[in-house]
């Protein structure tokens, strides 16, 4: 398979490149695993060697990227829904993310994140929503409580 070294962030040790039916009872493609800690990441599709999407994750950490997800993707798709292509979108939206973040571009990717990096972002992308919402309401003539 790959030659990559994937390790786990929790015991140090090297995960390995296996099929997600390992973890999910179907196939979604290849993830690296750490079976002791039960934290894995997935691949980014198409990758010949196995390229990770991020860094692996357990149940907590795994929740948490999802969370950040679902609070930071409307923002990019909102991008999209203005006429940004959808890569220009996401380079946006991590670019803003990561300045109230305090961290350089490169280095913001929900994929990376740990748990205390998340739960800062989700402060963060809570405050977008939060000014969209005055936004919408200021325009509307409605007044928030």
């Amino acid at each position: 398979m790959s030659s990559r070294l994937v390790p786990c962030p929790y015991c140090k040790a090297a995960t390995k490149l296996v099929d997600s039916i390992a973890v999910y009872r179907e196939s979604y493609g290849l993830i690296w695993l750490c079976s002791p800690c039960r934290a894995w990441v997935g691949v980014h599709r198409g990758s010949e060697d196995g390229r990770p999407l991020g860094t692996p994750a357990n149940s907590t950490l795994r929740n948490l990227r999802k969370w950040v997800h679902a609070v930071f993707d409307p923002y990019w798709k909102s991008l999209v829904a203005q006429g940004l292509s959808k890569g220009k979108a996401r380079k946006r939206a991590y670019q803003r993310l990561a300045e109230g973040l305090g961290i350089d571009a490169s280095d913001c990717h929900v994929g990376m994140f740990d748990e205390e990096r998340c739960e800062d972002a989700l402060k963060v992308c809570r405050t977008w929503q939060e000014a969209a919402t005055e936004v919408a309401a200021s325009t509307t003539g409605s007044k928030r409580d």
